[in-house]
């Protein structure tokens, strides 16, 4: 057993797809797969079950999975602290964000941290916005871009990068509600609405509508604020997204901000990691050069 079968394993147990993993390890299913029932035969235990539809680990391979992310930590720890004194870090950081908080915050984030360590391997996960602090507390990830929940896990450290409006949104063009939107007292009860399935922002939605005894009509729940810009901009209904998102949207020029009082609590977004993910020297770098950055914007 070495670290590159751990690593192997990490990845299959945390993306749950022979193919997937493949493609990230760069090599064929077929040989992961031998590698895996390798690992098996030597552990004399199942650590995955598979078939044709599905892959998901056995009780063995989560308590397994749990020694390999601790084996494969500590080797990169030890790695860079031999090379510390040379100022030679290296390993791989994993980050994780929706594809706007992605494109938005990180660019020159990711390229001083390239400039200064040249030999950490970077991994960019984009999803829903909604995970991105369940993929830091699953240690899916090692960074997160995410927007500050109303109580944030005491293992979890965030730093603010920017502050966002969160707004009510509708086509810019006639549609089936058009009329009732320009009404002085909307009548929400007769407005669809396209909202988050779950997340901070269906929260404070959710929030805003009892506060005001209004039930809504939700005509869809999606995952991911594009998912709601194009269903908006293509007439379907209302929606509530962070104003990041709409200002960077190639369909922004089909939606228009609807003016709600009171306004919806901001969105404040930033770089967020677990406490304990900071003692890894690698983790520690990204953090810092992300500070050094808002700090040379003041």
């Amino acid at each position: 057993m070495d670290t590159y079968t751990l690593s192997l394993f990490k990845t299959l147990a945390e993306n749950l797809s022979f193919v997937k993993t493949s493609e990230l390890c760069n090599l064929s299913p077929s040989a992961l797969s031998r590698q895996i029932k390798g690992l098996e035969e030597e552990l004399g235990c199942r650590l995955i079950f598979r078939n044709t539809r599905f892959v998901e680990l056995s009780e063995n391979g989560r308590i397994f999975l749990e020694y390999a992310r601790e084996v494969l930590s500590k080797t990169e720890a030890v790695k860079n602290r031999l090379c510390a004194g040379s100022g030679d870090l290296q390993g791989e950081i994993s980050l994780f964000g929706s594809v706007t908080a992605c494109y938005a915050l990180l660019p020159a984030v990711l390229n001083n941290f390239r400039k200064s360590y040249p030999k950490v391997n970077i991994n960019l996960k984009t999803g829903d916005p909604s995970y991105a602090l369940e993929s830091l507390l699953n240690r899916h990830s090692d960074l997160s871009v995410a927007a500050l929940p109303e109580n944030l896990p005491k293992s979890l450290v965030f730093m603010e990068m920017i502050e966002t409006p969160l707004v009510f949104i509708s086509p810019a063009f006639p549609c089936a509600f058009s009329e009732p939107l320009k009404e002085r007292e909307i009548p929400w009860e007769r407005i669809p609405f396209i909202l988050s399935e779950h997340g901070l922002a269906r929260k404070r939605v959710d929030s805003w509508f009892r506060a005001k005894g209004i039930i809504p009509r939700i005509y869809a729940q999606v995952s991911g604020n594009e998912a709601i810009l194009t269903m908006v901009a293509l007439g379907f209904g209302v929606g509530v997204v962070p104003a990041l998102v709409l200002e960077r949207s190639p369909v922004k020029s089909d939606l228009t901000v609807i003016p709600v009082s009171p306004s919806l609590e901001p969105y404040r977004v930033g770089l967020c990691t677990g406490k304990m993910n900071l003692l890894s020297p690698v983790v520690r770098a990204f953090w810092d050069t992300a500070e050094n950055l808002l700090l040379q914007e003041e």
